[in-house]
């Protein structure tokens, strides 16, 4: 399966190969400040596939807060954040938003609301090293 997605304006799009097809995508709901207030609902497929395309990088503003960890993708035309990436041990791994899937990918959406609050930054990297996409390359316009 092929689930595609983008920002509002389509600066930042994005395929993701999810393999074997899924009968429903997890959507992490997640209570941060941040994800509240962007619609930040987030999954990931471990074994999958991440190709990311910018039209205009110098349109896309790196938002980190908190352990700083996590870099959000928001693009300045809009005001979605697609992606959020995470490099560990100098592998990027990353995690896409729900709320920009095509119409296809949505319609197997299982959400679920998350909290990572309390979390340690050992804890928190070891979880996106197991569960965030591996397979990430980024392709400029």
């Amino acid at each position: 399966m092929i689930v595609r997605g983008a920002c509002h304006c389509g600066n930042v799009s994005f395929e993701l190969t999810w393999e074997p097809e899924p009968p429903e995508i997890p959507a992490r709901a997640c209570d941060c400040t941040f994800c509240v207030k962007h619609g930040g609902v987030w999954t990931s497929n471990p074994k999958g596939a991440l190709r990311v395309k910018i039209e205009d990088p110098a349109e896309i503003s790196p938002y980190l807060f908190g352990t700083r960890t996590a870099t959000f993708h928001v693009c300045r035309r809009c005001g979605v954040p697609p992606l959020v990436t995470s490099e560990i041990e100098g592998r990027v791994y990353a995690v896409v938003n729900v709320n920009t899937f095509d119409a296809a990918a949505r319609a197997k959406l299982k959400p679920s609301p998350v909290s990572f609050e309390g979390e340690d930054e050992r804890t928190r990297l070891g979880r996106r090293q197991r569960n965030w996409i591996a397979d990430v390359v980024f392709k400029g316009g």
